[in-house]
């Protein structure tokens, strides 16, 4: 009997602890799309106790607890921190074979060497242990991100995002690069019209504009995707149901828009239309100036209407959708390639009924122009574990190559969520290491240690040029 967690944790045969340990194990992480708040790293930060660093923001945690018969007062509501802490050491034991209890002790151990399983009895040890060591200078947050060996950040910034901190920590210096990611999901979102137009006031102001004109809105758009780009971003990003790729007309987006600033009701077909021609538009951006663009594709958000209007977005109340992904797609990657206008590409999957087809897709628009041009990025949310790395990893190996895969990303608001890059990589070199065991792969361990070094680390190097 193996036990828990030990330094071959993940890794079943000897061909795969060699190839983690002598290929995988001490290389820096690039993290290139994540949500960590960009104010507490040039900070550089100091927690109050591990409850503000392990369970503020972390939905999953949340959802966890909720289901464990935990008020929300426990959660998100006003108790104490300390108070909170019991609550998640609480539901812990059974999280058993949810990922989480595996994350739960592989960051206590990572980051604060505490090897005692959480439950209500370990909870004020745990909790005064790791509380003292988040007060010294080494357990700031740039400490937290140098214990990983984390070499560069991209957070996730809204166009009207002033990117101060990103200037302050360039300018200060710090162990860490960080740069923003131009994320303009809510500029291209007209469900809500009210909402809409108090973000293209947001916009003017930020802009010094006024903002009557679809014409005005894209150029005060394009000015900040250019100062993103002075402050140093090359990665945009979108999270959407499915990609938008409806035909229409420029005389179309102009009636829309007028309709949106009026505070007019729009038609579905309108909606559509609008999201589409943004949608194109930041992509021509993205290829002009060279950046690498990501879609996050399948997620079905705020299903909890009552908890929406209490808690607001992102607390732990979305799910996989099963929306049609394949045709719209297609249709613009197809748009922007007969154009040479296509920039690199990263499609994240969130529904795992759709992984072959998001893994064939991408094949069809990579041209020879660049290596892994167009990728089926790492498995997401829901599916960032053991079975869902698997069968992404599976199917980008049958029907791509997955020796120019980018590899893993945390997608995380949590500074301790980094040890998910050395689960993938344990992941990753039992895959590899199964396969020479059963002869399936050559017994080559300098080729395969290559390739598992590249996906680890010197793909994403190379594709991002950070």
């Amino acid at each position: 009997m193996k036990p828990f967690l030990d330094e071959e944790f993940l890794l079943q045969t000897p061909t795969a602890q060699k190839l983690y340990h002598a290929f995988a194990e001490k290389l820096p992480i690039i993290d290139y799309h994540n949500h960590l708040p960009p104010d507490q790293v040039a900070g550089n930060i100091n927690f109050k106790n591990i409850t503000q660093v392990w369970l503020y923001g972390d939905h999953y945690k949340w959802r966890a607890m909720r289901t464990n018969g935990i008020k929300e007062d426990f959660i998100t509501g006003g108790k104490s921190d300390y108070e909170k802490f019991k609550k998640w050491a609480e539901t812990v034991p059974y999280t058993m074979r949810n990922p989480l209890y595996v994350w739960t002790h592989l960051e206590l151990r990572r980051y604060f060497d505490i090897h005692d399983l959480l439950s209500i009895k370990t909870a004020q040890s745990i909790y005064d242990n790791a509380t003292a060591k988040l007060q010294t200078p080494e357990f700031s947050v740039q400490g937290l991100l140098q214990k990983m060996n984390v070499e560069t950040i991209c957070t996730t910034d809204d166009p009207t995002d002033d990117l101060h901190f990103h200037q302050q920590l360039k300018n200060e210096g710090g162990t860490v690069k960080m740069l923003p990611a131009f994320r303009a999901d809510k500029a291209m979102n007209p469900d809500d019209l009210e909402v809409l137009n108090a973000y293209i006031d947001q916009l003017e102001s930020v802009t010094n504009t006024s903002i009557a004109s679809y014409e005005a809105y894209l150029s005060a758009l394009k000015s900040r995707h250019d100062y993103f780009a002075e402050n140093g971003c090359s990665v945009s990003d979108h999270g959407l149901e499915q990609i938008y790729a409806e035909d229409y007309t420029e005389e179309e987006i102009k009636n829309i828009f007028e309709k949106i600033r009026a505070k007019n009701s729009i038609s579905y077909s309108e909606n559509l239309k609008f999201r589409s021609a943004l949608l194109f538009q930041f992509a021509i951006w993205d290829h002009e100036k060279g950046w690498v663009q990501q879609y996050h594709l399948g997620a079905l958000r705020n299903n909890n209407a009552r908890m929406l209007k209490q808690l607001g977005p992102d607390t732990g109340w979305d799910s996989i959708g099963d929306f049609s992904q394949a045709r719209q797609l297609s249709k613009f990657l197809n748009r922007l390639d007969a154009e040479d206008r296509l920039a690199k590409t990263i499609i994240y999957n969130l529904n795992p009924a759709d992984n072959e087809l998001i893994a064939t897709m991408v094949g069809n628009y990579n041209d020879g122009s660049v290596a892994g041009k167009v990728q089926f990025g790492s498995a997401w949310w829901f599916l960032d574990q053991k079975d869902g790395m698997t069968k992404q990893i599976n199917a980008l190996s049958n029907m791509g190559l997955l020796s120019k895969f980018v590899g893993m990303l945390t997608d995380s608001r949590s500074f301790l969520s980094f040890p998910r890059h050395e689960y993938f990589r344990r992941l990753l070199c039992n895959l590899f290491g199964k396969d020479v065991e059963n002869g399936e792969l050559p017994n080559d361990l300098e080729l395969i240690g290559k390739i598992i070094s590249d996906i680890c680390y010197h793909n994403a190097k190379n594709y991002f040029n950070f």
